[in-house]
């Protein structure tokens, strides 16, 4: 990709989202999209919504105005996805639609790219390879939804995430890629500038099922020419890390409590890291230097030789699950804690 495109999408997703917010911010107040604090949120305060109005912006317009012409049946599906699904969060935000409406929008946003040819082709079988790459949509859309939880949370490790995409995909000559993540990038920093703690906006289910619904994309999308399949499959997904892994955590979790994945609690990894005491700026910059990590897990092993980048991406999925044992104790050990101070009070 000409490196002289590549500046104008980051520039303009960048330059948009960071002018749209302020309109967002003044339109969820006049229409009452606001989230309102209860026992299960951190903020304390109404929070305007509708940051996902400057982020899916930011996308669009650069887009529209840099994105190679050949992509142009692609980028049509993926904005026109997005868009759906930007609607979709808008109305639930303001009305709470619930998950499983939520889910189906996912679905038929899928398969709006899918039959653009967007699609993960892993087993040469159209049906199968459609179901696997529905999930993968599905999965990361709620994963970014589910992350939402903690003020620049979203907006920052997509960024990061998006950064790395960004550079594998300038790497193998990935237009398509390197367009659809400069954008990404550009729009999340330009919103995170309003949205990093103490925020003054929020980005809702709007913002994060776009940004999640993009870096699903994008992980479909990247494309190796040298590297062997059993090697670059572990390249997104050590990308993705955090999403993946606070999915996997919150999911386990509720179902070994006896409640519904779909209900909202205090259960994240951002949530058990503020248990030890971190504040929410610490939480966060220790959650972004892990992105950056995986990250950089990823990028090593989509060029090192093979048996070496099996060997990184290995450390990198064992560090995963160790940490997700280590979250498991820090939950353990909170509950614990909150048990005995009941107790002693009603003593």
């Amino acid at each position: 990709m000409d490196s002289l495109l590549f500046l104008p999408i980051l520039v303009v997703g960048f330059a948009t989202a960071l002018g749209m917010t302020p309109l967002s911010r003044a339109l969820a107040l006049r229409f009452g999209v606001v989230d309102k604090p209860n026992q299960r949120k951190i903020h304390r305060d109404h929070k305007p919504l509708m940051g996902g109005l400057a982020i899916y912006s930011g996308l669009a317009i650069a887009l529209l105005l840099f994105s190679p012409p050949q992509y142009l049946v692609e980028f049509g599906a993926y904005l026109g996805g997005a868009a759906f699904l930007a609607l979709v969060g808008l109305i639930d935000d303001r009305f709470e639609l619930g998950i499983k409406v939520k889910m189906i929008a996912q679905i038929i946003a899928g398969l709006v790219v899918i039959a653009a040819g967007i699609h993960i082709q892993l087993f040469g079988v159209p049906l199968l390879d459609t179901a696997i790459t529905i999930f993968w949509i599905v999965a990361l859309t709620n994963a970014l939804n589910f992350l939402d939880n903690m003020d620049g949370l979203t907006a920052g490790l997509s960024a990061i995430a998006a950064g790395w995409f960004t550079l594998i995909a300038f790497n193998e000559g990935l237009t398509l890629v390197s367009a659809l993540a400069a954008a990404l990038m550009g729009s999340a920093v330009g919103f995170l500038i309003y949205n990093f703690n103490p925020a003054s906006i929020f980005m809702g289910d709007m913002g994060s099922m776009v940004l999640g619904f993009t870096l699903a994309i994008l992980g479909i999308k990247l494309e190796f020419g040298a590297q062997p399949l059993n090697v670059t499959w572990m390249v997104p997904i050590l990308i993705l890390a955090l999403p993946i892994f606070d999915i996997h955590l919150v999911v386990i979790t509720r179902l070994l409590e006896g409640r519904s994945p779909g209900q909202a609690g205090k259960d994240h990894t951002s949530h058990r890291l503020m248990s030890l005491g971190l504040s929410q700026r610490w939480t966060l910059f220790v959650l972004y230097g892990a992105c950056l990590f995986f990250g950089a897990l990823g990028f090593l092993v989509s060029f090192m030789p093979p048996p070496t980048a099996l060997l990184i991406g290995g450390i990198g999925l064992a560090l995963m699950g160790g940490a997700f044992v280590l979250m498991m104790v820090i939950r353990r050990k909170y509950q614990l804690q909150s048990s005995q101070a009941v107790e002693s009070k009603s003593s």
